[in-house]
């Protein structure tokens, strides 16, 4: 192998790795449930980012052991897929992976573990679909609750009532049914926008879309009722040709003419705006002075270089039709809205877009009494918004509180024995890291982890599956009576993230690392093509 190549093998490289995975799931253990603590990131540039999302906190600190970095992945999927549970997924992973130990310990081959794991894995998801509840995907009761309980854990918790209605009302009005009668959901639809100040308390939703973007002309109308809106992705100014043209002018006449005559092609498109009956243009291109003024004397309030994504969500909530060139612009082109006006938040002023009257395509305002509080809510908002997102396009729900979990490791614990030879002994450590995440809970929440280990044993062994740790309340209680339930397809995806990145993990019982590329000393007076030629002779 290359000089600087370093290798561990066997038990040695093993230990290694679940050492490194271990310690990341213990960085965000302490953040699990509604009584966890919070993380301080500070980045190199010294930004800081207060938080307890497993996936942020996981993505902002700079991992560099190969098999952390695994870990880390885990969390990303996990958000990427259901948004929530990136905690959970990493807890379970930390705990399958401490269990592994412990057998690998007592002689056990990994590969018998990861045929057990895996084994206990495909059973637990088949218990999960058994104790999982189905609900109607459009029951905003329900979809509330869920986005509570996603909220509980989280800085918004204060707000979680009112922050969660509005969210599901935005969800429920994005939703769209498909032609097997089940509902699509694109997040996209919902824009989040954020603005420190005022109170968590004024978050709104805008049943249209803000625009972050102001009145180009100060003459324009600031305010207009029963809007008619065209959009636009072409350019109000005079193109410039696509190649060198020259125009020889040999009088102050020709100048004149000249001019008027682009004066009359800005007039020109600014009619055919007017003609279509329009009284809102936004437009994704920039518009030319000129035409702004005649915009503005047409009493037509004009926005100018929104973003692509802004045209896509005004075409969805006001119906209108992106139309590129302004010769085929006609009235049927043209979206409604109620009302379409300026306003100043803080120091911004914004345009907003609202009173649309079935929109596809909605947008919250998050604010908040500093920039980090902001910052945080948008975060917990963007949890909330999947998960709600998740039970209408699975409509499925389990308890929250680690109910779940226990009722599957109990579960799991009377499977195993019928497993053969070696396999029943990972089952039953699969079983007992499913633990972990009640636990952590009840750790965090200042209980005793043994009394509740016990006392959830003992009621999920009489038969009541939804017996979880109430972290607020006193210790063991049925949390599905008390509204804290999650989305099963949640769980399911927490299950098969953790147990994919263990069995990967222990399948590796050898790591070489290639090493690292040193760059050749300059030699002095900054002769540097000589260093270069002797380091070139020093490859050969």
């Amino acid at each position: 192998m290359k000089e600087g190549t370093s290798q561990s093998r066997g038990r040695q490289a093993q230990s290694n790795n679940i050492m490194a995975a271990k310690l990341i799931a213990e960085v965000v253990r302490s953040t699990l449930g509604p009584r966890g603590m919070d993380k301080m990131l500070v980045d190199s540039m010294g930004d800081v980012t207060i938080t307890n999302d497993g996936a942020t906190i996981l993505k902002d600190i700079d991992v560099q052991h190969p098999s952390a970095k695994m870990v880390v992945e885990i969390s990303k999927t996990t958000d990427n897929e259901v948004g929530d549970g990136t905690t959970s997924a990493v807890v379970l992973a930390g705990a399958l992976l401490s269990n592994a130990e412990d057998l690998i310990n007592k002689g056990v081959h990994p590969i018998v573990i990861v045929d057990g794991y895996r084994k206990a894995a495909a059973q637990a998801q088949k218990i999960l679909k058994k104790i999982s509840i189905k609900v109607q995907p459009t029951d905003t009761a329900t979809l509330t609750k869920v986005a509570m309980t996603s909220m509980a854990s989280k800085l918004v918790s204060s707000g979680s009532a009112a922050l969660a209605a509005l969210l599901v009302d935005a969800l429920v009005q994005v939703a769209e049914k498909t032609e097997e009668g089940k509902y699509k959901v694109d997040v996209d639809n919902v824009k989040v926008e954020k603005k420190a100040g005022a109170s968590l308390k004024d978050t709104q939703l805008v049943r249209g879309v803000i625009l972050d973007k102001e009145v180009v002309h100060a003459g324009m109308p600031k305010r207009v009722e029963k809007a008619k809106i065209a959009l636009v992705n072409s350019p109000l100014e005079i193109e410039k040709t696509e190649m060198d043209a020259k125009i020889n002018i040999n009088s102050p006449e020709q100048i004149k003419l000249f001019l008027d005559e682009e004066t009359r092609m800005l007039k020109d498109m600014v009619e055919k705006i007017s003609d279509s009956g329009a009284n809102v243009l936004v437009c994704q291109k920039g518009i030319d002075d000129v035409a702004q003024h005649y915009l503005a004397r047409a009493g037509i309030l004009t926005v100018r270089r929104a973003k692509e994504s802004d045209m896509t969500k005004l075409s969805k909530a006001t119906g209108a039709r992106v139309v590129t060139g302004l010769d085929s612009l006609s009235k049927d082109d043209l979206g409604q809205a109620g009302l379409v006006e300026e306003r100043k938040v803080e120091e911004d002023k914004w345009v907003f877009v609202e009173g649309c009257k079935n929109p596809k395509a909605v947008t919250l305002l998050i604010r908040g009494g500093s920039q980090r509080v902001v910052d945080e809510a948008e975060r917990s908002v963007h949890d909330a918004i999947m998960v709600i997102k998740d039970v209408i396009e699975k409509p499925a729900i389990v308890g929250g509180g680690g109910a779940v979990e226990e009722e599957l490791s109990h579960q799991l614990m009377e499977w195993s024995s019928t497993l053969p030879g070696r396999e029943q002994l990972a089952a039953q450590k699969y079983a007992e890291a499913l633990e972990s995440i009640p636990l952590a809970l009840a750790e965090n929440a200042g209980f005793d982890p043994l009394d509740i280990q016990v006392e959830l044993r003992e009621k999920h062994g009489a038969g009541k599956t939804w017996y979880g740790v109430d972290v607020l309340g006193i210790g063991v209680q049925d949390l599905y009576n008390k509204d804290v339930i999650e989305p099963a397809s949640v769980k399911e995806q927490i299950i098969t993230s953790a147990t994919e990145c263990t069995c990967m993990i222990l399948r590796i019982d050898d790591v070489i690392a290639g090493s690292k590329m040193k760059t050749p000393p300059m030699p002095p007076g900054g002769g540097g093509m000589g260093g270069m030629g002797g380091g070139m002779g020093g490859m050969e």
